[in-house]
């Protein structure tokens, strides 16, 4: 995975060129963001620290609001919401750039052992032992039945990463990677301008989607969870669809590869696979899948999902008049992608918020508004 369309920026005390939007941090929701603006005739900077660290190469691609059992609400509501734009999205990102982003309508198994778990409210239906492996043959004989989520889908994250890049490219967005925002100085209580280890910037408006790495640059209660999966290659595809287990979730792709995750690890920036992660996914996909076992194993890695104390993404206005914010998505990035480049983008052009926003404010987090209104944070 390369990210050769980024310019590196050598370090240097001049200040940058000024933009309409500055948008800090190169992962899916920064580019996703940065080409939803570029197409409304925006002039938009993105500051990337290392694209190859970005969330998204980390997730599976799942495009799962069912299968992932959200609860009736505001969550699963922008997530159906998402998932509804994503056919049309990955569309016009391949008529812009001529490159599939591997969305694939496949549908969803979600397989169970034991006793059936309670969905109530869902539109979703329960295959029982027979059924469900008319849909998949070759599941353990330890799956009793399961739901099948015909809506929900994938997308290849890998693909869609470098898809993101290119249209970002050609719709003239500027790419700037290796360049680390290290302070916010506020004045007036707005951004005055960014420091980076390669120069201050100014913008009219900054969007912060730095998720991991979101608390170095503001006191909001969004942390790393390290993943873990690995791969394996089969020259003929086995799967029909992507099987969302108890324990392990596997994701076939339609050229052959098949990818399984993952571990959800609160251990800060463990860069690095274990054995016991790994151990624990193999354990978990044998049991739903036993022909997984003897296929080639072709890759291991890892990466930091974005997690919120409530597991929900922080979107919209922050404490300062021309920052905002979206970052926290956690499990769903990949799915949000669209929405949230949609609801930022509307956002930075009529200044108007859309009232869904407001359940995914910075202020639901009591423990982060004393911090935000703190004098410390002013560097003026």
């Amino acid at each position: 995975m390369t990210a050769e369309i980024f310019s590196h920026s050598p370090p240097q005390k001049v200040m940058n060129s000024s933009p309409d939007v500055l948008i800090i941090g190169g992962g899916a929701m920064g580019l996703a963001t940065a080409v939803e603006l570029a197409c409304q005739g925006v002039s938009v900077t993105v500051l990337s620290r290392d694209f190859q660290e970005a969330a998204v190469h980390a997730a599976a691609g799942m495009l799962a609001p069912q299968a992932e059992g959200l609860p009736p609400g505001p969550m699963l509501d922008l997530c159906l919401r998402s998932r509804a734009i994503y056919p049309d999205w990955t569309r016009q990102l391949t008529d812009l750039t001529g490159l599939e982003t591997g969305y694939w309508p496949c549908g969803i198994l979600a397989p169970c052992y034991g006793t059936v778990p309670s969905r109530e409210g869902k539109d979703d239906k329960w295959c029982d032992r027979n059924t469900i492996r008319q849909h998949q043959p070759d599941l353990s004989p330890d799956v009793v039945g399961g739901w099948w989520f015909p809506e929900d889908a994938q997308v290849n994250n890998q693909q869609l990463a470098q898809v993101l890049l290119q249209a970002a490219q050609k719709q003239g967005v500027t790419l700037k990677e290796g360049v680390t925002v290290t302070d916010l100085e506020i004045e007036n209580n707005q951004i005055h301008r960014v420091q980076t280890n390669a120069g201050p910037w100014q913008a009219q408006t900054y969007v912060l989607t730095t998720g991991s790495w979101s608390q170095q640059l503001l006191p909001i209660p969004v942390v790393p969870r390290k993943g873990q999966l690995f791969s394996v290659q089969t020259t003929i595809q086995p799967l029909r669809h992507v099987l969302f287990g108890p324990d392990a979730y596997i994701v076939p792709r339609q050229n052959g590869r098949i990818v399984v995750g993952a571990t959800s690890e609160d251990v800060g920036f463990a860069a690095y696979n274990t054995p016991a992660g790994i151990q624990s996914l193999l354990a978990a996909a044998m049991r739903i899948y036993p022909p997984l076992a003897d296929l080639p194993l072709e890759d291991c890695w890892w990466g930091f999902r974005p997690a919120t104390p409530d597991e929900w993404p922080i979107l919209g206005e922050s404490p300062y008049n021309n920052l905002i914010l979206a970052t926290g998505h956690y499990r769903n990035g990949i799915l949000l992608a669209p929405m949230t480049a949609r609801l930022i983008s509307e956002l930075v052009l009529s200044g108007q918020a859309d009232p869904c926003l407001a359940d995914f404010s910075w202020q639901r987090f009591p423990q982060a508004q004393p911090s935000l209104g703190l004098p410390a944070l002013a560097h003026s």
